[in-house]
């Protein structure tokens, strides 16, 4: 991922440094890391926050490397697919017609998919209205 889908990530997922609920309810901490190690209470540092940033974009890195390798895809599509998937999961990019779309270079209609991901427990979220926006644009720039 280049550094310009690394800033997107950094800025719609803010760093907290004690563990919070998010907007479904799931324990996050850090620039968004999730799992079963993260409850209520948990406390880290910048550089375990960063470390765990790391490691959570290699596993997205591979994720979207893996379901795109047969589509040539520039920096900075590369990264909008992170970005996403990091967002709301690799299982979620995998079934997407966001991804039919790439997988078929139709890149104006991948485009307008971001948009159609902008709810979290059924409803629009303006963050997550903001973030698809960016993710589209960086998908489009060259």
């Amino acid at each position: 991922i280049n550094q310009t889908g690394i800033d997107l990530i950094k800025v719609f997922e803010g760093c907290k440094l004690e563990a919070y609920q998010d907007v479904v309810g799931i324990w996050t901490i850090g620039y968004g890391h999730t799992g079963p190690e993260v409850v209520k209470g948990l406390k880290w540092t910048q550089a375990q926050a960063d470390t765990a940033l790391h490691k959570d974009l290699e596993e997205f890195c591979r994720s979207v490397e893996a379901m795109t390798k047969s589509v040539p895809l520039t920096d900075n599509q590369f990264a909008a697919l992170v970005s996403f998937a990091f967002n709301l999961g690799a299982g979620r990019l995998r079934t997407s017609t966001l991804l039919k779309k790439v997988l078929t270079k139709d890149w104006a209609g991948a485009k307008l998919e971001f948009a159609k991901w902008d709810k979290a427990g059924g409803k629009p979220v303006p963050g997550l209205t903001r973030r698809r926006r960016a993710e589209a644009d960086l998908f489009g720039a060259t």
